[in-house]
């Protein structure tokens, strides 16, 4: 699979600046190696501070990239500058990528003989995966066919012991972690991954490997939940997860009144017993597909309450979701969309027309029944799918004047399709409607290109929306672009009073404001380095200088040497004993 076009302009948009500009530099010194594809993924090498190169994997679509990890500790908006490099190969130099095939393709060149062998080989290398091989060999390996004379011949369960064995260690870990005096949640970090087993059976038609799965899941999380309450554990996530799960086979597989009333038994003691809430696996159990009014719904006959007689509950739509998701798996289409049109599931009603290629009836449903960004994004994003481009940007520019909490990401990429389409009016709306919602400089400088000759109009607008936008996360950008047009002013408006821990961005103001408001430049940088050194943390005295080597360039760039002098004296007098301090003063030019 190639990697596919990534635009110089989306890697910008996906890194803030300062990573991009990182990223290039990283890349120009050729500090990326070691880059292979292995079908959608790709892996590669960054050499950076550590002794040990960065790990950069990629994953990608058809599309684009779907998802970006490194193995750095950069935790700021978008990619690190690692990711910025690798990304920049990948457009720059995709020749150098060496190709190598996919885990699938190496096994099959294998015989059962050569298999055996490595996986003995790996495990004398690396211990630790003989746990994960009996892990999967003693619940896959006992899976075994049931012949009962009065039921058809069904899948039995697998081996589930292993499992509810998998959650024990889980609880325990979490209790010895809590002992150790850590406050993170690990329980809501492992757990829901063994539930996703079941879910998985369930997909693939097993629903009853799924219901033995969740019995040993549940019945363990209620026996051993104790231990984690005294530790203030809240069963509130993992019990949403397992109620979903439940559903789902319960749904996916044709139950017998005694299935049935063995698991609406048990579904009952755990409610019980672990003050749980399983009231849509147990409406579900109930109702199954043969509900009177679900029928109904399914053969077409939509009525205002949906396939509820009585008192609509909470998870209605939860479970209207996940008959939906089956009804899909099922390829029963027509009863999927009269289900969710009966459900008011706008979405997947007008998604599901546009993928069956009834584009037509997609854009006239959406004209009455599309309300939210999300709805209209979803379906612009199967309509480009679907190859109706210019029906997909009418959908996305619709879209932008609804509600929704998705008004950047439809507006990027509603820009990004107008211009495939030579629509530079509708890129430049698009991309105005992002700004308003996400200020970055990136864009700014992209709506000043679609301008043109209205540009000075629409600066206007765009600066009023930076300054009445709020938010200490959008400060880099502002500064971008106050700076971008000598707006110096404002420039200092937003770094005053900003932490020193943001100190690039009030280095990067001071340096533009040395000219032209020197005073403000010694006061805020003076007042910073004396913070620091009053401390008398010598840990952090480089940063003190720093401000310092602020302070003296706006009073050597003011004419006042002699201020400057008269200032560093006092220092001097009042720090003489900090030695380190006195020694970078002399190393750091501080005369």
């Amino acid at each position: 699979m190639s990697i596919p076009k990534i635009s110089e302009f989306t890697i910008r948009r996906n890194a803030n600046t300062k990573s991009f500009q990182r990223g290039e530099v990283y890349y120009e010194a050729g500090a990326v190696t070691a880059l292979t594809q292995r079908s959608h993924q790709l892996q590669a090498e960054v050499e950076g501070s550590e002794a040990r190169p960065y790990r950069v994997s990629l994953s990608f679509d058809e599309q684009s990239v779907t998802s970006a990890n490194c193995t750095c500790a950069y935790n700021f908006d978008g990619w690190c500058k690692h990711i910025v490099a690798t990304i920049l190969v990948c457009v720059r130099q995709p020749e150098i990528i060496e190709q190598r095939p996919t885990l699938e393709q190496l096994l099959d060149s294998l015989d059962h003989l050569q298999t055996q062998r490595l996986v003995q080989e790996l495990v004398a290398r690396y211990p630790q995966l003989i746990e994960a091989i009996d892990h999967h060999v003693s619940w896959t390996i006992d899976a075994v066919t049931k012949q009962q004379s009065v039921k058809p011949v069904r899948l039995t369960s697998i081996n589930s012991k292993p499992f509810g064995q998998q959650v024990r260690q889980i609880l325990r870990d979490a209790v010895r972690y809590w002992e150790d005096g850590y406050e993170d949640d690990p329980i809501s970090e492992e757990l829901p991954s063994v539930i996703q087993t079941a879910v998985d059976f369930s997909e693939r038609g097993d629903g009853y490997s799924a219901i033995a799965i969740l019995e040993a899941i549940t019945s363990t999380c209620v026996e051993n939940w104790d231990d984690v309450a005294e530790y203030g554990g809240d069963n509130d996530e993992i019990v949403g997860e397992l109620n979903h799960a439940w559903c789902e086979a319960i749904l996916s597989v044709e139950l017998t009144p005694e299935e049935k009333v063995d698991i609406q038994v048990n579904l009952e003691a755990w409610q019980d017993e672990w003050s749980a809430d399983f009231g849509m696996s147990l409406e579900a159990l109930h109702q199954g597909w043969d509900e009177p009014a679900l029928v109904s719904v399914l053969e077409g006959n939509i009525t205002e309450r949906g396939v509820w007689e009585g008192e609509v509950p909470d998870y209605a739509d939860d479970l209207a979701l996940i008959r939906l998701k089956i009804l899909e798996r099922q390829e029963r289409y027509e009863e999927y969309l009269y289900l969710a049109s009966a459900e008011g599931q706008t979405q997947q009603y007008l998604t599901m027309l546009g993928r069956l290629g009834r584009v037509e009836e997609a854009i006239e449903a959406a004209q009455t029944e599309m309300n939210s960004i999300e709805e209209a994004f979803a379906l612009a994003k199967t309509l480009a799918e679907q190859g109706s481009l210019q029906q997909a940007l009418d959908i996305a520019l619709s879209g932008l004047k609804l509600p929704g909490n998705s008004q950047y990401e439809l507006g990027i990429w509603t820009s990004d399709l107008a211009l495939e389409l030579d629509n530079r009016e509708a890129g430049l709306s698009a991309t105005k409607a992002a700004f308003q919602v996400k200020p970055s400089f990136f864009d700014y400088q992209k709506i000043e290109e679609l301008a043109g000759d209205n540009w000075e109009s629409v600066k206007i607008d765009l600066l009023k929306t930076i300054r009445t936008f709020g938010g200490w996360e959008t400060a880099s950008a502002k500064i971008d672009i106050f700076l971008h047009e000598g707006l110096i002013d404002d420039a200092i408006a937003i770094v005053t009073e900003l932490s020193s821990y943001y100190s690039e961005l009030i280095h990067r103001v001071m340096n533009a404001a040395i000219p032209y408001n020197p005073d403000w430049v010694i006061a805020n940088a003076r007042r910073r380095a004396e913070k620091i050194m009053d401390r008398g943390k010598a840990e952090y005295y480089y940063y003190a200088v720093e401000w310092l080597k602020k302070a003296r360039a706006a009073y050597l760039e003011s004419g006042r040497k002699a201020d400057w002098s008269s200032y560093r004296a006092t220092l001097v007098q009042s720090h003489a004993r900090k030695r380190k301090l006195m020694e970078m003063f002399k190393q750091r030019g501080m005369e």
